[in-house]
């Protein structure tokens, strides 16, 4: 006879193995530092021009090779990653953009700078497909969209400590001292070493390519087989509408409260906190409505709910209304969006191009979303038209093509990852 103890369910944080917490633990870490190295350039880009005297413009030129050369490293680590593992393009990644963004703090020409900051877009985006596929890969099916929201949402965790380090360290040590502590993330590589595994489904996976001599040696190719064809563009599409609305949202926002409100350091700090906060906080929430409604659903609710917010907080210049509606954003157009994204990825591709595919039709929207940044900058400067209208346009515009793309795309809710060879 059972008691009643028996057959009252696991709750869910107890039925994940500690090996299972510590590759989503390696991959979250590894996320929220990336998100910290990358965002803190966001905030100094206006010191930046004035110091080497260049044109605001150029400056978001930087950024805009930041976000492109992610899907070089992108594409290399997927790669590897499915050839050798998860674990060592990881380390890699993680070692790569704390070293460049170390080595621009000491830039004694833009040039330098330049070269360096877009150097660190591989590593970036290096990190991504690796640490998604791990996470997910390793992760219970009960919480796998929980879990992939707060692992994406950690994101706004990154820009929360940017923002703060901006807010109360930029006037002792300036734009150069906010770029050397990005160096600190390179001590993830020793717990990545120690603790974490490679997947259980990815290591039988490649004994069945082994087994059967039918291994996968050109991942990227294959995802451009008919038969997943139309699941890789639909992807890219959702991914490249993401990066739209991202970058319309947060790229140009702390130059336009300094350039257009001149507003200080602590109160442009101030909004970009908030909204980090509730970033992460996004993630939890909507991570438990994909887990019951679908991951589609958890995306494209709250891509409804940011178009209304999105003026309230760019026509006005009443402080208060600015952090309250920016922040608020958070929750929804520039948070709650994102969350499946390492979930809603990695159950749309077989084991054994998942972190290369993963990796592609993600960071391809980079692409598209390092273009938002200078198209705003000219528009605002060179027409005189200020931030927020451009900002306003790319910002709906990237909302109703996100929502369209997932409405075409495929649900996967409850999707088992298993190690069978699909595309080999």
């Amino acid at each position: 006879m059972q008691t009643a103890e028996s057959v009252l369910p696991v709750p869910w944080w107890k039925e994940p193995t500690k090996e299972q917490w510590h590759a989503w633990v390696a991959a979250w870490l590894g996320w929220t530092l990336d998100a910290f190295d990358f965002t803190i350039f966001l905030l100094i880009m206006l010191p930046i021009s004035q110091e080497f005297h260049v044109p605001l413009t150029a400056v978001t030129a930087v950024f805009t090779l930041t976000l492109w050369m992610r899907l070089v490293g992108a594409t290399a680590s997927g790669w590897l990653a499915d050839r050798v593992g998860r674990k060592t393009p990881l380390m890699i990644s993680i070692a790569w953009y704390s070293a460049c963004n170390l080595i621009a703090g000491f830039s004694p020409a833009f040039w330098f700078l330049f070269l360096f900051r877009a150097l660190l877009g591989i590593g970036m985006g290096a990190e991504w497909p690796v640490g998604a596929a791990l996470a997910m890969e390793t992760w219970p099916i009960r919480s796998r969209g929980f879990m992939a929201g707060v692992l994406q949402s950690s994101w706004g965790l990154g820009a929360l400590l940017s923002s703060a380090a901006y807010g109360l360290l930029y006037n002792y040590i300036g734009w150069r001292g906010l770029l050397i502590i990005g160096v600190l993330p390179a001590l993830l590589i020793i717990y990545v070493r120690i603790y974490v595994k490679e997947p259980a489904v990815w290591l039988e996976n490649r004994r069945l390519q082994r087994a059967e001599r039918r291994e996968v040696r050109a991942p990227l190719l294959s995802i451009f087989k008919r038969n997943i064809l139309g699941n890789t563009l639909s992807a890219c599409w959702w991914m490249a509408s993401g990066f739209v609305v991202g970058y319309s949202i947060g790229g140009l926002f702390p130059t336009y409260l300094q350039r257009d409100l001149h507003l200080s350091p602590g109160l442009v700090a101030l909004p970009i906190m908030l909204q980090s906060i509730l970033f992460f906080l996004s993630g939890s929430a909507w991570g438990w409505v994909s887990d019951r409604l679908g991951r589609r659903w958890a995306m494209i609710l709250p891509a409804l709910c940011g178009i209304p917010i999105t003026p309230l907080y760019l026509f006005t210049h009443d402080y208060t209304m600015i952090v309250i509606f920016f922040s608020l954003q958070g929750l929804f157009a520039a948070g709650g969006i994102y969350g499946q994204n390492p979930s809603y990825l990695s159950e749309r591709f077989p084991t054994e191009v998942r972190a290369t595919a993963s990796g592609f039709c993600y960071h391809q929207g980079a692409i598209f979303g390092g273009l938002v940044g200078p198209i705003i900058a000219y528009f605002a400067i060179n027409w005189h038209l200020g931030f927020a209208i451009p900002m306003l346009i790319g910002t709906l515009g990237g909302l109703a093509s996100f929502i369209i793309a997932l409405l075409l795309g495929p649900e996967t809710r409850g999707k088992e990852l298993v190690a069978d060879l699909v595309v080999a």
